[in-house]
């Protein structure tokens, strides 16, 4: 009996050891538990309930820098919105920087997927161009960010200008972008069924008729570009772990484009990328207020202590 004892005491030690050694990572109620914070303002930038913007314009005259900011949630309507970055936008109005953030319409959606859903974020952008200054945005020097799916938009957005004339995705005119910053990024679509799944991304490119879908759709595909890309994981992100970012950056190399970057924050999920008071976000939005408070927009990592090396 006394050495059974023994045996669960010393079990329950290393079971105990083994929780300490593991990050608990935040789950979605754990950010949308908070209370919500509101918009300065709403717009249309068409006729569907799903083609808005929310401006969070901080106090002051401005004219602010501009975050336009995308959510994720696999391109889906029925899985997210909008508002799930609110906290995100919250904390950059806070820092005194403006967020654009808009809503588009998702695979599950009448007229969403291809091209309705890319062609939502081109108009969201435009719009961003002809009424931002209405609100005191800058539109001169935009920081473009997107979480997951989000990313995936960020970076398709930054690469807009680069899309076949043959695209009906190529419209309106390519932003003043400074960066485009992708949290959890899916910068691949022929890997990210891995995080969305494979019926998901077969949903988005099913309006196709390209004989190869991925040709305007897949940031992976649009490489190389003059637009800087930050692409930020944390390192227990299971959606699009940190894997997604190398592959992405190594593929950018390959094709001679040197102005993607990637790092990934120890001990942190695809939730805490967006959440203010994590270390990844910390990260994040220092990092964008050092974009808008350099003079040749250079974009400073901060990092945790015990943060890897850079790749």
């Amino acid at each position: 009996m006394r050495a059974a004892g023994l045996g669960l005491a010393a079990l329950a030690w290393s079971l105990a050891l083994s929780a300490q050694a593991q990050p608990q990572l935040m789950d979605w109620p754990d950010l949308m538990g908070r209370p919500l914070p509101k918009a300065s303002a709403k717009i249309a930038y068409g006729p569907d309930p799903l083609q808005v913007a929310e401006v969070w314009r901080p106090e002051g005259k401005g004219p602010f820098p501009t975050v336009l900011m995308i959510h994720g949630g696999c391109w889906r309507s029925g899985l997210s919105n909008l508002h799930i970055m609110d906290y995100a936008a919250e904390d950059l109005r806070r820092r005194g920087i403006a967020v654009w953030n808009i809503e588009y319409r998702g695979v599950d959606r009448p007229g969403g997927g291809y091209p309705g859903a890319f062609q939502d974020v081109n108009a969201a952008a435009d719009a961003l161009v002809a009424h931002g200054k209405d609100y005191g945005l800058r539109t001169d020097k935009i920081v473009v960010l997107g979480h997951s799916a989000g990313g995936h938009l960020a970076l398709w957005l930054g690469a807009r200008g680069k899309l076949p004339r043959s695209s009906p995705l190529r419209d309106g005119k390519p932003l003043s972008i400074a960066w485009v910053v992708s949290l959890g990024g899916l910068p691949d679509l022929a890997t990210a069924k891995e995080g969305c799944g494979e019926k998901t991304v077969a949903s988005l490119l099913a309006g196709s008729r390209a004989a190869d879908p991925l040709a305007d759709t897949s940031p992976a595909r649009l490489v190389p570009l003059p637009v800087p890309r930050m692409l930020i994981h944390g390192d227990l992100d299971d959606t699009s772990p940190p894997s997604q970012g190398r592959a992405y950056v190594v593929k950018a190399r390959a094709a001679g484009d040197i102005r993607a970057w990637t790092y990934s924050i120890p001990g942190e999920g695809h939730v805490e990328e967006i959440a203010p008071g994590s270390t990844t976000w910390a990260s994040v939005a220092m990092g964008v207020e050092s974009v808008f408070a350099s003079r040749d927009g250079s974009w400073t990592i901060f990092l945790p202590p015990k943060a890897p090396s850079l790749p």
